[in-house]
């Protein structure tokens, strides 16, 4: 009787690793989407198209290492702008798409695996300027910039504001520096990044209103077995110091 037992117990437990490990479809893949978000994601020669090894940066190197640990396949690709990268994320059952902020707004639209990094957002005014403000609010007497559908333009429509924007973040440095606006809404330490990149430095922060961490979102429909496998070798790769290593190689 007791042998019965011990079978069945062991028969249960074998069960629910099955079920815990469960196998995904031999062609299953995850079509990965990014666009040119320096230093996190971005194309080697700099264009807006770039295909697998054509990508770098501290995020995709990431990404990349996190699914082969996890051994799911992938296909990664960037293009432009991020507003189609996003809907189609939103819409395709296989799709995923980073450096995705998370936000409250956003938790119920996608299934997360991070935090990838962390960055925090900012204004920012060209060199030389005097404005100073001391919250979001005061800013809605400037003209401020801010980039198509990214989480910080939705932050600042979700205050009430009404941010003019761009479908490329670049544009936004050569607005601010001809006066076309008074404020850029951005990232620390992309906008930064990306001005060096147009020839822009000396920017002034006015105003660091909040905190962010990058993830990688994944369609809703994504099965549960490829989140948990994607963040257990996440979780891995930060405990083994990769993340930081890869990071500090970038900055």
């Amino acid at each position: 009787m007791l042998k019965k037992v011990k079978s069945g117990l062991l028969l249960g437990l074998a069960l629910m690793a099955s079920v815990a490990h469960a196998e995904l479809p031999e062609d299953y893949k995850v079509v990965l989407l990014t666009e040119n978000f320096p230093p996190f994601n971005m194309a080697v020669d700099d264009k807006n198209f770039a295909r697998d090894d054509g990508i770098d940066g501290i995020s995709a190197d990431i990404v990349r290492e996190m699914f082969k640990r996890a051994g799911i396949k992938y296909t990664l690709t960037l293009r432009f702008p991020w507003d189609r990268l996003y809907r189609l994320t939103l819409d395709k059952p296989s799709y995923a798409l980073f450096s995705t902020t998370y936000t409250e707004e956003r938790k119920p639209l996608f299934k997360w695996v991070g935090p990838l990094a962390k960055t925090g957002w900012v204004l920012l005014a060209a060199p030389g300027s005097d404005i100073k403000i001391t919250n979001l609010k005061d800013s809605a007497k400037y003209n401020v910039g801010a980039y198509k559908n990214d989480a910080v333009s939705q932050a600042l429509e979700s205050e009430g504001l009404k941010p003019i924007n761009a479908l490329r973040d670049q544009e936004n440095v050569k607005k601010l520096t001809s006066g076309k606006i008074d404020l850029w809404a951005t990232t620390d330490p992309v906008g930064r990044y990306i001005a060096k990149q147009e020839g822009v430095s000396g920017l002034n922060t006015v105003l660091r209103f909040k905190e962010a961490e990058l993830y990688l979102a994944l369609n809703k429909d994504t099965p549960d077995e490829v989140v948990q496998r994607l963040q257990k070798a996440l979780d891995e790769l930060r405990a083994e110091g990769f993340i930081d290593d890869i990071t500090n190689s970038y900055l």
